[in-house]
């Protein structure tokens, strides 16, 4: 408690702040807003006549992603086909993306404002990517357009490095509540957003979601893994979310329905370097997960007790040389210098049930030193069966009044 304390008086800057950015509805476009969010005493009065209306279940796609970009700044032409890329071209219905190291981790950027520019550039890239109309061939070697899709930004927010944002389906929008983030910093003194996470939640329909970007503790010596344990109870035992005012919201990650964790979460591979490089070289890849932090750590119930993961079939994503398809340090490289050998360090994980795990891989981007990972999940939703238009009565009210908490608008859109 007491570095935090001290870094928020010596740095005068709130350490995780709560605005974020979003596409609201009614005509307003990218405003940071603060939390929490506006909870109308009518509209989630768990006691109201809501609940004594039947519900059913609906499945909706939902596509995860996590990349260290390692601080580099995408080109305006970058190519995210590969990574929005699913083995089923119907499109998902919620988009999370997790990134890391969108800028250098230096002391201006840890020390100073984030960089909202960079946030913007990612998220215009997203946009794009997203909204593009889909295409086919109509059997004649030519393409035709067959529709656009359209989808809004529900919630973007960056703490230095870390970037997350999360789109919906635009006709999804008006049916999501209780957006809110929660921002934990584990890096220099403990508490600054140089390694930390950000979450965000939201109710869609009935069904409340957590996603967690991270970015954990570095370093490959022995005995590293336990501070990134430490990084992983700090951030549960110190997020927590606005319960509202007349709905038992949860407050903290694992008490939502569903809950996907991504990020660098950096843990390595308990084997000796050579042994490393020549069981990648043969692609053992059940010998090394064997011997893979995370698993262990979760085996033994020292972090992550009761997440789970889907089954790895890709090479590990860390660390390459830039702009290439060779590990770092598969060269020698100089005489001295850290080899950093091969590991998953960039996951997906998920806590809890009514959520089915479809695709597990990873992309071949050689924009950083990590390979993107992505998962494509089926998540069970509960949806009121009546009064959908009594709802949406109190749902556009409710956002109506959002323009009264606007701190600040963007200028520019992103």
């Amino acid at each position: 408690m007491w570095p935090r304390l001290i870094a928020s008086k010596i740095l005068r800057k709130t350490l995780g702040s709560n605005n974020f950015v979003a596409d609201f509805p009614s005509g307003l476009e990218d405003y940071s807003v603060e939390l929490p969010s506006l909870d109308l005493e009518s509209a989630n009065n768990s006691n109201s006549i809501f609940t004594d209306y039947n519900k059913e279940t609906n499945n909706y796609k939902v596509f995860t992603s996590t990349w260290n970009v390692g601080g580099v700044s995408p080109t305006d032409d970058l190519n995210m086909e590969d990574l929005l890329h699913t083995p089923n071209t119907t499109p998902c219905d919620i988009y999370v993306f997790g990134f890391q190291e969108v800028v250098p981790l230096r002391a201006a950027n840890i020390l100073g404002s984030e960089k909202s520019k960079i946030c913007m550039k990612w998220n215009s890239l997203i946009r794009k990517s997203l909204n593009k109309s889909t295409r086919t061939s109509n059997g004649n070697n030519s393409i035709q357009s067959s529709g656009r899709q359209d989808f809004r930004c529900l919630i973007s927010k960056q703490m230095v490095g870390i970037l997350i944002s999360v789109w919906v389906r635009a006709d999804l929008h008006s049916f999501v509540r209780n957006p809110n983030v929660s921002c934990v910093g584990c890096g220099i003194m403990g508490c600054l957003g140089n390694k930390g996470a950000i979450s965000v939640r939201f109710r869609l329909h009935e069904t409340s979601f957590c996603f967690v970007c991270s970015h954990l503790a570095s370093g490959g010596r022995q005995g590293d893994e336990k501070i990134r344990n430490s990084n992983v109870a700090e951030i549960f035992s110190r997020t927590s979310f606005p319960k509202g005012t007349a709905l038992d919201l949860p407050r903290k990650i694992t008490d939502h329905d569903r809950v996907i964790l991504l990020g660098d979460l950096n843990y390595r591979i308990s084997l000796p370097e050579h042994k490393i490089r020549a069981l990648v070289d043969k692609e053992e890849w059940n010998m090394l997960l064997e011997n893979d932090q995370l698993k262990q750590e979760i085996r033994e119930g020292q972090a992550f007790e009761g997440w789970h993961e889907g089954t790895i079939n890709f090479a590990p994503t860390y660390k390459y040389n830039p702009n290439s398809d060779t590990y770092y340090g598969s060269d020698h490289g100089k005489k001295g210098e850290k080899k950093r050998a091969p590991a998953w360090c960039d996951r997906i994980i998920w806590f809890g049930e009514g959520l089915k795990q479809h695709s597990y891989s990873r992309t071949e981007s050689k924009l950083s030193d990590h390979r993107p990972v992505k998962a494509v999940f089926t998540s069970r939703v509960k949806v009121l069966q009546s009064v959908k238009g009594f709802r949406s009565f109190f749902l556009s009210e409710r956002f109506d009044m959002i323009p009264n908490r606007l701190r600040m608008p963007l200028n520019h859109e992103f």
